[in-house]
């Protein structure tokens, strides 16, 4: 049996913003997964979040195109992640109206079993697993420090008026310090990569309960949005559900299930 992956994703700019400044990205040919929340004013964001995926999706193609698949998948993940911090910061150096701009990501990268994952900032990857939901993503975020500190609680957290500041983000620096770690995928897992214009409305066990009745990943990923909408909706919401699917190999060697080439970037 072999792992293979069914994708769904959508963004939107919610009800307050003007623009998107969210972007994700995904091609299921390589098992690269990518969301980027953008930030920076005269719409830099959306331009550091779409170079963050561009340049996330193009490494995986060259790398697998090149044969260099002998790094681990979080090693490599955090060389992109790296390379992708550096060309948004030179951007933001050279041109005026692109100055100060920045964005965090969230990448995973899956290889048969194999489970990589990688962010900075404050976008969240949840894994799913038998009935049960984690995040396996530590926000990189000021009030998220002062509660791994013990200063504050989760619930004042939540409530506190600075929970926009970030500690460490693509482009604010020549360089960027990338959390990321390998895990063993299970048949019927399913990741969930996020920007906080979801998790700041919609607590874990709605999410959990959101997926688990819904018809399928599309549309999950419309009424998580929609429930974040309804309660507000002060920020771009994205969220992209990755489900991992045990078929049997000789259905994948005839093309009956893997749908190679599938690609899928939005950006509004």
């Amino acid at each position: 049996m072999a792992l293979v992956v069914e994708v769904a994703g959508r963004t939107d700019v919610g009800c307050v913003r003007a623009n998107n400044e969210d972007n994700f990205g995904f091609d299921s040919r390589y098992g690269i997964f990518v969301v980027c929340d953008g930030m920076g004013g005269q719409a830099a964001g959306e331009v550091a979040s779409k170079m963050g995926v561009d340049i996330l999706l193009d490494y995986f193609r060259h790398e697998i195109a090149a044969g260099g698949q002998t790094v681990s998948g979080s090693a490599s993940l955090a060389s992109a992640i790296q390379l992708a911090n550096q060309s948004i910061f030179a951007a933001g150096q050279e041109q005026n109206e692109h100055n100060g701009m920045g964005s965090t990501i969230v990448a995973a990268l899956v290889r048969g079993n194999s489970l990589a994952i990688a962010h900075v900032g404050d976008s969240r990857i949840y894994l799913v697993r038998q009935g049960d939901i984690q995040q396996l993503t530590e926000d990189h975020s000021w009030v998220m420090e002062q509660v791994r500190m013990g200063h504050i609680t989760r619930e004042q957290a939540e409530k506190s008026e600075l929970q926009n500041i970030i500690l460490r983000a693509l482009g604010s620096k020549e360089a960027v310090e990338v959390d990321a770690e390998e895990l063993v995928a299970l048949p019927d897992d399913l990741l969930l990569m996020t920007s906080d214009g979801l998790t700041r409305h919609v607590k874990d066990e709605e999410i959990l309960a959101i997926i688990q009745d819904a018809d399928g990943l599309e549309r999950a990923c419309g009424e998580l949005v929609e429930t974040a909408r309804r309660r507000g909706g002060e920020d771009n919401i994205t969220c992209l559900l990755i489900r991992m699917v045990d078929r049997p190999w000789y259905r994948n060697v005839f093309g009956k299930l893997f749908h190679g080439g599938q690609q899928w970037q939005n950006s509004i």
